[in-house]
């Protein structure tokens, strides 16, 4: 059901249920929270002493109060509705459209002598909700390492003059998708990890990754210069890498 649906789909979904989740804590003084941490102390006890007739007891009551907190919890109840709706959605469409697949320390210190550095400006600041891209103008590489929240990451190395050495991307995120775009005679290696998502690099679709990492590296990454190592881990979204 869910591999018909698009990743923006399931990060506005995921979006929307941390939100409700954050408003139960916020609002209503915790909500179903509370009551669903004493079950879990319930089950913990019981596990402890199961061998006891009370400890049964306190385990599977522990379970079932658990069970019907969490289905109670606003942000349960709109997963079970937005499931509800988008299986009735891709039923109505399965019987309308076929189907289609397309990638898209010392007491006395010694005294610290003074560098003198030169202070740069990375390309991408630290941003929890926000799509960012490089300039589409050429621009001077420095290492790309952010992590971020919400929103798209772009990055194109067409624009830039890489290094005769190793350029690093490293990029952590929550939900958004990633596109990185490298010239055609860069060695790439990429080290990708996503609990929900796709993946499309160089022309190697993944149609669905679910708590899954991916590892590439062209042919003479390993003995050929410039190259660039690109790092990255998102939660829900998909990532292109691609030539230009």
């Amino acid at each position: 059901m869910f591999k018909r649906l698009s990743t923006d789909t399931l990060n506005w979904i995921l979006i929307v249920g941390v939100i409700l989740f954050i408003l139960e804590i916020t609002f209503f003084q915790g909500g179903m929270i509370i009551p669903a941490l004493f079950f879990a102390l319930l089950i913990y006890i019981g596990r402890q002493n199961f061998e006891k007739l009370w400890g049964k007891l306190f385990f599977w009551s522990g379970i079932i109060g658990i069970i019907f907190s969490i289905l109670n919890m606003l942000a349960i109840r709109f997963f079970v509705v937005a499931a509800i709706a988008i299986f009735l959605i891709n039923y109505s469409k399965s019987k309308k459209v076929a189907k289609w697949v397309e990638p898209h320390l010392n007491s006395h210190p010694k005294q610290e002598v003074k560098e003198n550095l030169i202070h740069k400006h990375p390309f991408f600041d630290h941003r929890f909700f926000d799509d960012q891209r490089t300039d589409d103008t050429a621009y001077q590489w420095r290492d790309v390492n952010i992590h971020g929240a919400f929103g798209d990451r772009v990055i194109d190395l067409s624009n830039t003059v890489l290094p005769n050495d190793t350029a690093v991307i490293s990029i952590r995120h929550l939900v958004g998708n990633i596109e990185i775009y490298v010239p055609y005679d860069v060695e790439v290696s990429i080290h990708h990890s996503s609990v929900i998502g796709r993946a499309l690099i160089f022309g190697n679709y993944h149609e669905r990754i679910m708590n899954q990492a991916l590892l590439y590296q062209t042919k003479d990454y390993d003995t050929s210069f410039p190259r660039v190592k690109i790092i990255t881990s998102i939660i829900s979204g998909d990532i292109e890498v691609k030539r230009t």
